[in-house]
């Protein structure tokens, strides 16, 4: 289970940092990188959303 949260949480950084990017220099790491809304970006965008996802489920689990 850990290596699950970890991944989710590197994820969910990678995402952040390209956020932060986008907003700070207009620039989309992500796109530079893969092209623009190719298949493995659209991969990529979907799983820093789904590890946003299951970072909160296990955010909200520890709390309880």
């Amino acid at each position: 289970m850990r290596i699950l949260e970890y991944t989710l949480y590197t994820l969910v950084i990678i995402g952040a940092l390209n956020w932060g990017l986008i907003g700070l220099l207009d620039f989309n790491l992500v796109s530079f990188l893969f092209g623009d809304m190719t298949i493995i970006s659209r991969i990529i965008y979907g799983l820093v959303g789904i590890s946003a996802i299951g970072t909160s489920i296990f955010i909200f689990k520890k709390e309880h």
